[in-house]
């Protein structure tokens, strides 16, 4: 049983950690980078950052309810990524937090949040505004509402309600696992707690698919009509394995769409390899010990539950947190079981295998970071450039651009609207990269932009 002390101490070192995921962050990535794409699409959603781009049918109403209480009223990015720095942090605290009175030893709980916030994934969207973190935490808050030996249903329904909001898809896949284990597992189905967890579990996707089916209502036609264009847009969700898809992105780019042609830098992979094995580990301990195993065994039946691996035919590597973060708890266990033998034992090749394993493990993360981030900045810083030549031949707002597929954040940076039928109505320029102008634009002006990260840049404006 879990003492009173051992919690709280255990309690006063997730906050730390959680600060710690918070600074971390900052100083690994810059809070001057640009919003990406994704990002300018919900921060669009507000004023400041107007005009609004086009808001599809996968899109939820998640993140622009986090970004709310600064962009409704500024533009400044750095304000807005503290903010959303701060929101991450208490997210990891609240996340994990239900599992101190669950684990045999709460210590694990940190050193869970730990594994967790030392990956480049998590550090580097830790101040972005994109809603798979805050998946991550929901669902593991969840879970362990859940699991707690006075289960709180409140938490349960909430954690699930955030998720939902986030991902409807990851609400479900969430959500299923705990409704079967509340069914099939004894344990759970005492003192007459099945009803209130049925309930709780039930709850949480509804609530937080309404503002979803309101809104599939009224721009999309109906639920039925939305989950159609939703699904043409991500290309078609399939009965696919794409694990190694996923495998390929654990290094980048952000976004695998397609993973073709790309591959993982060897040394990268040692997270696919850290991660299984601490997470066995974890659950042969608690088998060896006769402690019962079945919450670290749920999180196990949750995490891989994922739907990115069995229905998208893409990859990116923050589609996975979710699972990460659920995987992290019985990781930990793992990990404080070789942390225990190495110190009873005075083993030092095993201290020293542990040591230098955790040490390249964080060493490689961090590079991956900045590599990330410096990327990031230098592409980002594009669009800048690609404005400047835009006013420099006379565009500016009120205005509407065409283009390719990155229309909509040059758009956003340059102030103008978007048009996107073909051939769209008066557009005021054309942005291109690498492609000829479309022959109605044939006659137009054009306008190499230079010194460009990503070459082959080229403006075309209306005459």
């Amino acid at each position: 049983m879990n003492t009173d002390r051992t919690v709280a101490s255990a309690q006063r070192k997730l906050w730390i950690m959680a600060a710690g995921f918070c600074l971390l962050s900052a100083v690994l990535v810059p809070l001057t980078l640009p919003l990406g794409w994704d990002e300018i699409v919900y921060a669009s959603r507000f004023g400041p950052y107007g005009p609004a781009t086009p808001f599809s049918a996968p899109r939820t109403r998640g993140v622009p309810l986090l970004l709310a209480p600064i962009a409704s009223w500024s533009d400044s990015t750095v304000l807005l990524r503290v903010w959303l720095l701060l929101l991450a942090g208490g997210a990891l605290w609240l996340g994990l937090r239900p599992w101190l009175r669950i684990v045999h030893r709460p210590a694990a709980v940190w050193v869970a949040a730990w594994l967790y916030g030392s990956l480049w994934i998590t550090v580097f969207y830790a101040g972005s505004a994109m809603p798979n973190h805050y998946t991550a935490m929901g669902a593991t808050a969840a879970v362990g509402c859940f699991l707690a030996p006075r289960p709180r249903y409140a938490g349960v329904a909430a954690g699930l309600a955030v998720v939902t909001l986030m991902r409807p898809n990851d609400g479900v896949a969430v959500a299923v696992p705990l409704l079967l284990a509340a069914v099939l597992m004894p344990a759970l189905r005492g003192h007459g707690r099945l009803r209130g967890r049925l309930s709780a579990v039930a709850a949480g996707p509804v609530a937080g698919a309404l503002p979803w089916v309101v809104e599939a209502e009224l721009r999309f036609g109906g639920v039925r009509n939305r989950l159609a264009e939703a699904d043409e847009v991500q290309g078609g969700l399939r009965a696919v394995f794409s694990l190694r898809a996923h495998l390929t992105a654990l290094d980048g780019p952000l976004l695998c769409r397609p993973c073709t042609g790309d591959s993982v830098i060897l040394p990268v992979a040692e997270w696919w390899v850290l991660l299984p094995l601490l997470v066995g580990l974890g659950l042969w301990t608690e088998h060896r010990a006769r402690r019962a195993a079945a919450p670290l065994w749920l999180t196990v039946a949750v995490a891989t539950a994922a739907p990115y691996l069995f229905l998208v035919p893409y990859a990116a590597p923050r589609f996975l947190l979710p699972a990460y973060a659920l995987l992290a708890l019985p990781a930990a266990v793992g990990l404080l079981a070789v942390v225990h033998r190495a110190r009873t034992r005075r083993s030092l090749p095993t201290a020293a295998v542990l040591a230098l394993a955790l040490v390249g493990h964080w060493g490689i993360q961090a590079a991956l970071v900045h590599t990330h981030a410096g990327i990031q900045q230098q592409a980002r810083g594009d669009w800048d450039r690609i404005v400047s030549v835009l006013r420099e031949h006379g565009v500016r707002p009120p205005c509407a651009l065409a283009g390719n597929s990155s229309t909509i954040p040059l758009a956003c940076t340059a102030g103008c609207a978007v048009t996107e039928t073909d051939p769209p109505t008066r557009p005021s320029a054309v942005v291109l990269r690498e492609r000829k102008p479309p022959h109605w634009a044939r006659e137009w002006q054009r306008f190499p932009v230079p010194d460009t990260y990503n070459p082959g840049w080229t403006v075309v404006v209306r005459p």
